[in-house]
């Protein structure tokens, strides 16, 4: 008896595809179209190739112990003490294995946080079991530095061995320095207060880490992946230096300084840089003269891809974002709520955090595989690029006298600049998606829920004494939402939003394409799209227009179309009263006759859509 399939040949009878096999295929594709047209780049300037061989003689890069899962850290941020505490136990009765204390004026505290008193301390920490197997990682700032001691003596009040707690105490003077833009004191003053309290917490008893070299305060101000693995290596040498030189010993250091990292939606990305630093900082410690051991890598979904804008997008986001996180073996990982850009997050948001990591570690099972990137050529040869330019950077900042200089020079903040500028760039024209923001808007979403809570007041932090440029944080999609703001204001005020008339032109092949992109620009910013059907009679046209009560309009087909019919059509438009003409498209040699005719402006892809917009709310509000 023989099956169906007996005839059919063998893998092994198949012709080996090559390299060269696979590039005739896509010079037919491109169609005489350049090579490099598919070749990306990353804000460091490190190339994307489409394709990439398997990486041969790879070891995996050691991180959490085999099949460990991440720690499931929940964000306690709510300013009112009994009610942190009854979120945190809610969190932990519902799967979370850790708190992420964080305190008002944190560096990511971002507009919240607790209040850094032993009173608060003693209610937010009531009825949690912190010598149960229970993460604790400390979010201070300068004014909520006594936080860390409040918490070791609340520890020390209930007789429970702080050998038997895992704390990770945050103690982080450099990351604050860069978010604040000034420092009331020195390194050299700030070091013997760093060390001492390192020392202190060491000698009750407590197993650490303690001080953190914390990347995310570049990744929240728009740095690149470079910028950020540099400054948490500089910081945490920085913190590494110090504590020895207060006497000590480099081996029981190790242990005392760990890392945090953001995590974002671009996995590839978030997968090298993790598996970069544990590789860059091994390097350190063998230059030390230690043999490496794992160092301890937090994680938080980033800050800055959060959107106010259709937040519930930004579920998925914070979902790639822990799977990338938690592959390249991120040791914790905290979820920014969903909603956390508008304010307090609710009950919803705050479960579906939990819930994100425990669907990816109890069914996803992601953390029975150890470093399952390793030998993928791809992600492989990111890593290593990414390791040579910060490592390069961070001897920058060495050079510079170590990272509070660097950052009195401006070091980090110019390059930090220099990729936000240009990020900014491509947001601004769309080439960076931000989706529900930037593309794909909706105008009609429903009202978002968050906690109603009162932030608490801080004193300024210190005296200026020391300045220099801030790095403080911030979220891509402001500019966008900025304008959407704009038409929620219009709507409350007048009861309708800015409208745009598409006016078409042909039949649905002529204009379908550039009307479906004319409406998702010109709502990113809005700015309602009115539709229409598609006229060949410029009276018509006008009539359609006037029904509508749009002041601006777009007109919408193809080049072949635009020929024959787009001055008079604009011609008419103007009659009929429109403010502001578009035409969905890039200029040609008629850009001069259809200016003449009425048209205002061109939008196409690729150009600068916020430009634009903003210049039609300019234009709208002028009289």
């Amino acid at each position: 008896m023989t099956s169906a399939t007996d005839d059919l040949p063998l893998a092994a009878d198949f012709p080996k595809a090559t390299v060269e096999d696979w590039r005739k295929l896509v010079d037919g594709v491109l169609k005489g179209a350049p090579f490099e047209k598919l070749v990306g780049k990353t804000y460091d300037g490190i190339k994307i190739d489409p394709l990439y061989p398997r990486a041969k003689g790879i070891a995996p890069v050691v991180g959490r112990p085999a099949s460990a899962p991440w720690q499931i850290m929940q964000r306690i941020d709510h300013p009112d003490a009994s009610a942190a505490n009854a979120q945190a136990l809610t969190d932990l009765e519902n799967g979370a294995t850790g708190l992420a204390l964080v305190f008002a004026g944190g560096n990511a505290a971002h507009g919240f946080g607790l209040e850094a008193t032993a009173d608060a301390v003693a209610k937010i920490l009531k009825d949690v079991h912190l010598d149960a197997g229970i993460g604790l990682e400390l979010e201070i700032g300068p004014q909520s530095r006594m936080a860390a001691i409040h918490v070791a003596e609340y520890v020390k009040s209930k007789g429970i061995d702080p050998g038997a707690c895992d704390i990770r105490f945050g103690l982080d003077p450099l990351a604050a320095c860069a978010v604040w833009g000034h420092s009331p004191y020195t390194w050299d003053e700030i070091v013997p207060a760093i060390t001492g309290g390192v020392k202190g917490l060491a000698a009750l008893g407590f197993k650490g880490p303690f001080a953190s070299a914390d990347g995310r305060v570049i990744h929240d101000a728009g740095g690149s992946e470079v910028q950020e693995l540099a400054f948490a290596l500089a910081c945490g040498v920085a913190y590494f230096r110090a504590i020895e030189g207060a006497g000590v010993p480099l081996e029981q250091a190790q242990g005392m300084v760990y890392a945090r990292l953001a995590a974002d939606a671009d996995q590839f990305l978030t997968m090298a840089k993790f598996r970069a630093l544990r590789l860059l900082w091994a390097r350190i410690e063998t230059a030390c003269g230690l043999t490496p051991k794992p160092l301890y890598i937090a994680a938080d979904t980033a800050w800055r891809m959060l959107t106010q804008r259709d937040p519930y997008v930004n579920m998925l986001r914070a979902t790639m974002a822990t799977f990338a996180a938690g592959l390249a073996g991120a040791n914790a990982v905290t979820v920014l709520p969903h909603t956390l850009a508008l304010g307090l997050p609710d009950p919803f948001a705050r479960r579906v955090a939990r819930n994100t990591q425990l669907v990816l570690l109890e069914e996803s099972n992601l953390a029975k595989v150890s470093d399952p990137a390793a030998g993928a050529g791809g992600i492989e040869t990111l890593t290593g690029q990414l390791c040579d330019a910060a490592w390069a950077l961070f001897q920058e900042s060495e050079r510079a006298g170590g990272a509070f200089a660097a950052l009195q020079q401006g070091l980090f903040q110019s390059k930090v600049a220099a990729a936000r500028k240009a990020r900014d760039a491509n947001i601004a024209r769309r080439r960076d998606v931000l989706t529900g923001a930037s593309e794909f808007p909706n105008l009609h979403e429903n009202e978002t829920t968050v906690l109603k809570a009162t932030p608490i007041a801080l004193a300024p932090y210190g005296e200026q004494k020391y300045k220099f440029d801030a790095l403080p944080p911030i979220r891509l999609a402001e500019p966008f939402e900025a304008l959407r703001d704009k038409s929620d204001a219009a709507l409350k005020a007048h009861g309708a939003r800015p409208k745009v008339f598409l006016a078409n032109l042909g039949t649905p092949a002529d204009f379908t394409a550039r009307a479906t992109f004319a409406k998702s620009l010109f709502e990113t910013g809005g700015i309602q799209a009115v539709d229409s059907q598609g006229f060949a009679d410029p009276a018509q046209l006008a009539a359609a227009f006037k029904a509508s009560g749009a002041g601006l309009a777009c007109l919408c087909s193809s080049d072949k179309v635009y020929a024959e019919h787009a001055q008079a059509a604009a011609q008419a438009l103007q009659t009929a009263g429109a403010r502001l003409i578009y035409l969905a498209g890039r200029p040609t040699d008629a850009e001069a006759a259809l200016r003449a005719a009425g048209v205002t402006g061109f939008v196409f892809a690729g150009a600068d859509a916020l430009a634009t917009l903003q210049d039609t709310y300019r234009r709208m509000e002028q009289p």
